[in-house]
């Protein structure tokens, strides 16, 4: 098992070692191709990112914010993110046909 941490964002980054999350990798962006069955990826991705994730047997961790929207659109420094009450919440994403 492998736990990936995708953030190009280095405010989340020291967010996650302050709350002393395991993190395998840390990677910008996500080839779905790469997750193996019990990986747990963590970040904030597209829907249908996340759903390939959980169809390919992985964990899907949205990093969740209350974000107010004077500061969406810029980095945030783990402080900031504390503050916005930043927080792992497991998704499981299904792609569905209409």
């Amino acid at each position: 098992m492998t736990t990936h941490f995708v953030t190009r964002h280095p405010g989340a980054i020291e967010w996650a070692a302050r709350q002393g999350l395991h993190i395998d990798r840390q990677i910008a962006h996500l080839d779905p191709a790469a997750i193996q069955p019990g990986d747990v990826v963590i970040g904030i991705l597209p829907v249908n990112l996340a759903a390939e994730v959980c169809a390919r047997g992985g964990q899907f961790f949205n990093l969740t914010l209350d974000l107010p929207p004077n500061a969406r659109g810029r980095e945030l420094t783990a402080d900031e993110l504390e503050r916005y009450g930043a927080r792992l919440e497991k998704y499981s994403v299904e792609k569905t046909i209409c």
